[in-house]
């Protein structure tokens, strides 16, 4: 699964290049636009300043169904970091995943998963030029004498409360080494970005106090967004179906999903519905357009996040409004991915075979 996979229609790679990555402020402006958080701004402007092309980390845990979060967000998200300049490595965590016993702990069927998420991302568009998708069981045990030694070392600066942790909750002991495993993996690959999810704190604190102590390269810490389930949770997740969309889900399973989202009229906080507009049609389209009768106040394209809000939050935007225009346009991304995965062979059977997986696993 290592190495560049083909390129594809988002912008990004050589069609950043054509458009320029621009100047430090752009480029500054362009990762701070995935961050959530970002230790330090001040640090990441020192590392632009002197590095035209940083390597930037990021990682994937090949297990489960693939969300839109994982499929969406994550091509935006790379598209934006190789528009800076970045060289994106992206960590397959096959090796997390057998550790957190994913899939059974079946390694082939946790590797062909990651296959099939590398292939979703080259159909709906990721430009993978300058991405690299690297797995981590094939590079550690390529470079076993520099990566474990690492994780050894990591492990003497990560506290856990025994008696909490390892007495009270029935976790395999495995999963308390995972984290200084995926550590590991960031210096191993010897970033100068990471850029992960809001839920990786421990990690993100694991490697910044790592590099303090030893005195090694610090990177710079990105953390971006965590989409919220359609029913008002934090997170979106596979283990909710319900409250999940798949990069696989049929047009008419998305529009049921969005029809039974919880999207509270006039409220803009905790509204998924919303929170979806702003995170991944914006960032997609530029632009978020509403189709409604004239009586209803007519059609109108929003051009930008501030006017949606302050369309919705006065009552002139209903959810009556939002959930039509976003089912329609969540359908227009993912349509080339059912195209893709119904047209090509080898493609089809990727999704078939790991399809089966979970439906052995909801069994």
């Amino acid at each position: 699964m290592a190495g560049d996979a083909d390129s594809g229609g988002l912008p990004g790679g050589e069609a950043a290049e054509e458009m320029g990555m621009g100047g430090e402020e752009e480029r500054v402006a362009t990762l701070l636009g995935i961050a959530e958080e970002c230790d330090t701004e001040e640090e990441l402007r020192l590392l632009l300043r002197g590095n035209p092309h940083p390597v930037c980390y990021d990682s994937f845990l090949p297990c489960d169904r693939m969300t839109i979060a994982q499929g969406v967000l994550k091509a935006i998200h790379v598209r934006k970091m190789v528009e800076a300049g970045c060289r994106v490595k992206i960590w397959i965590d096959d090796w997390s995943a057998f550790l957190n016993n994913k899939l059974g702990g079946d390694m082939e069927k946790i590797q062909t998963v990651g296959r099939y998420m590398i292939e979703v991302w080259k159909s709906i568009g990721m430009n993978h030029d300058g991405v690299e998708f690297l797995c981590s069981s094939a590079e550690i045990n390529s470079r076993a004498d520099e990566y474990w030694p690492r994780v050894m070392g990591i492990s003497t600066h990560r506290k856990i409360g025994v008696v909490r942790e390892l007495r009270e909750c029935k976790k395999p002991t495995a999963q308390f080494f995972n984290p200084c495993m995926q550590c590991a993996g960031i210096f191993f690959l010897e970033a100068d970005i990471c850029q992960m999810g809001m839920d990786q704190h421990e990690v993100n604190k694991l490697a910044t106090t790592y590099s303090d102590n030893r005195q090694e390269k610090k990177p710079i810490i990105l953390s971006h967004y965590l989409l919220p389930g359609l029913k008002g949770q934090n997170k979106m997740s596979a283990s909710d179906p319900a409250s999940a969309i798949f990069m696989d889900d049929e047009k008419a399973e998305i529009d049921l999903k969005i029809k039974q989202a919880f999207c509270p009229p006039k409220i803009v906080k905790g509204n998924p519905c919303i929170e979806y507009i702003k995170y991944i049609i914006f960032p997609w389209f530029g632009k978020f357009e509403v189709v409604r009768k004239a009586k209803n106040g007519g059609n109108k394209t929003f051009m930008s996040v501030e006017e949606l809000v302050m369309d919705y939050e006065s009552g002139s935007l209903h959810p009556a409004d939002v959930k039509p225009a976003l089912k329609e346009a969540i359908n227009q991304i993912l349509k080339p991915v059912r195209e893709h995965f119904e047209n090509n062979k080898e493609a089809k059977f990727l999704r078939d075979t790991v399809k089966g997986y979970s439906e052995v696993n909801s069994e």
